[in-house]
């Protein structure tokens, strides 16, 4: 199989189920923030020494996939079995935060991005994340869209800004809470 077909240089691509789109498609651009969310999550789990951690990423990589094999299916014309995303993920990601959540201190304020260099990739791919999740309700407002998926995103962008509090805590980075000038 080759790597290049020469089909999208015309500036379309095709999605599963046979239908080509333009590649500023928001279905196009969906699939591709949450890929390239997947890509900022493999740089965590690489940067990242706590295997408990590790193994959570890996399941939202692998839950990734599956969200975007949906958003790059033509819901009208794909037959394709895809793999399915269940409320279970959610649950297991709000565990996750809960389980995390016992270990910090409160919040007392908004906390400005930074203290380390783990905690800022975890804060790039929290917004990279929340981008995925305004593409994704973009395209539901227009064609059929699973409402689990946007729920996901949501409880996974939350995650990543508890595990980037817990990364702070543990490698006892400072959390610099942001304090707004009054004048």
């Amino acid at each position: 199989m080759k790597i290049y077909t020469r089909k999208g240089d015309s500036g379309t691509t095709g999605i599963i189920g046979g239908t080509r789109l333009p590649k500023h498609h928001i279905r196009i651009e969906s699939y591709g923030t949450v890929d390239e969310l997947n890509s900022y999550i493999g740089l965590l789990r690489d940067i990242i020494k706590d295997e408990a951690i590790i193994a959570v990423l890996l399941e939202v990589q692998d839950r990734l996939f599956t969200i975007g094999s949906h958003l790059a299916s033509d819901p009208e014309k794909s037959n394709m079995q895809l793999p399915q995303l269940h409320e279970s993920d959610v649950q297991y990601l709000e565990t996750s935060i809960d389980q995390m959540d016992e270990e910090l201190p409160p919040m007392k304020s908004f906390v400005l991005p930074g203290g380390h260099v783990s905690v800022s990739h975890c804060h790039i791919a929290r917004c990279v994340c929340r981008r995925a999740e305004r593409n994704i309700a973009h395209l539901a407002e227009h064609e059929p869209v699973e409402a689990l998926i946007n729920t996901y995103m949501n409880r996974l962008s939350d995650y990543l800004f508890v595990l980037s509090r817990k990364l702070a805590h543990d490698l006892n980075a400072v959390e610099t809470p942001w304090k707004p000038k009054t004048n």
